[in-house]
């Protein structure tokens, strides 16, 4: 192996590791509970030690999806050099530092995917034609779908005739099945998911997993009930901070891709590199951006949520996790800030707003998002056009 190709990974990699601590540090560090803290059910810093652990564990044990789809299934016919990830990851990080100095967050997913892309058509790749669907379907239906399952559960949670220790019971239970078929690399052997493990377990066979999901939901359903019949307010709450938690994971586990995805066709190139080594890496840098530069972002952003109160902010994390899971399950490189603010507006028009959100300033977000990538796709091209020169 050439002294030149270690030295030339290990900028890769601090690269990578600079845009896993940026991650951590920004919306996707503060936003899974950030209604928490705006309902007062948590204090800022208790909320960034969790969601710097939680997206941790999340990058570990799920991060591999996508982190292999940013890596590998975007241009078809070449594999990218050491040289073209660098330029990648500087586009990115560059990028994300301009949205945060402008205080218009630029979306990760689309600037890496745009870089990406642009480096690999610039080196003679094809267009991967199938994962574009893939991800454009994502894109384009996130809004709707977050913004709707949001409005959805905001309307049900005040009706009077529906108690919320049922109303809320019912998510917690939808949530739970959810939670046992995640994926995790972990149990693969297994059949991959906790319902999978579980019925392996209990030698139950195809239709355990069947009732392992729905045994788990209904458990968390009747804790759920209990709770917040107990203590109305206080379960509510409770339940608030394991979605938050919940949250942080899928968000570990789908952002971690955007930061060490470039690195994964590296990883042949430089032996002594495994791929659970590089999202080791890219949990310690969401982990430390959690930890050192989320709790200015958690208080900022909490003062957005705090006119949400508990419930809306239940109706906005519940769509968020789901989606989330969705893109790691797709491997799906995709915007936390979409996702998160498309509940948002979802949840604020069921009780006539827009969840805070000015127009104006949507409107500047989303054609920042269309710009991020655009702009991506053009210098990840002319830059590796100039370098091949």
């Amino acid at each position: 192996m050439e002294l030149a190709t270690i030295l030339l990974f290990v900028l890769a990699a601090l690269s990578s590791l600079f845009m896993a601590w940026a991650i951590g540090a920004g919306s996707s560090g503060a936003t899974p509970f950030a209604p928490a803290v705006g309902a007062n059910a948590i204090g800022t810093m208790k909320a960034a030690f969790l969601v710097g652990t939680l997206g941790f564990a999340g990058a570990v044990t799920q991060g591999a999806s996508v982190s292999e789809a940013v890596g590998g299934d975007l241009v078809v016919g070449i594999s990218l050099p050491v040289t073209s990830v660098i330029v990648v990851l500087l586009i990115g990080a560059g990028l994300m530092a301009i949205g945060i100095s402008t205080g218009y967050p630029i979306a990760t997913a689309f600037t890496v995917t745009g870089a990406v892309i642009g480096v690999g058509f610039a080196l003679g790749g094809e267009p991967a034609w199938g994962k574009y669907a893939e991800i454009g379907a994502m894109w384009v239906l996130t809004p709707f779908v977050g913004g709707g399952l949001a409005y959805a559960i905001a309307s049900v949670l005040p009706i009077p005739g529906v108690p919320e220790r049922i109303s809320v019971a019912l998510l917690a239970g939808l949530v739970g099945i959810v939670v046992a078929n995640l994926e995790f690399v972990l149990l693969k052997s297994v059949g991959g998911t906790l319902a999978s493990a579980g019925a392996t377990i209990l030698q139950l066979g195809h239709i355990g997993v069947v009732v392992v999901s729905f045994g788990v939901g209904t458990v968390a359903a009747l804790l759920v009930h209990w709770d917040v019949r107990q203590d109305e307010t206080g379960g509510l709450r409770r339940f608030l901070l394991v979605l938050g938690g919940l949250v942080a994971f899928s968000a570990g586990a789908s952002q971690v891709g955007l930061a060490v995805g470039p690195l994964f066709p590296l990883i042949d190139d430089v032996s002594i590199v495994s791929p659970i080594a590089v999202l080791l890496g890219g949990g310690l840098g969401i982990l430390m951006g959690s930890w050192t530069g989320a709790p200015r972002m958690i208080k900022a952003v909490s003062q957005e949520y705090a006119s949400l109160g508990p419930r809306r902010s239940i109706a906005t994390l519940v769509p968020s996790f789901l989606i989330a899971q969705t893109a790691v399950l797709l491997g799906v490189p995709i915007s936390f800030n979409e996702i998160i603010v498309s509940s948002v507006i979802g949840a604020g028009i069921a009780v006539g707003g827009t969840g805070g959100i000015s127009p104006r300033k949507l409107g500047i977000t989303v054609l920042a998002w269309i710009g991020s990538f655009v702009f991506a796709f053009a210098l990840g091209y002319g830059a590796m056009v100039v370098v091949r020169l």
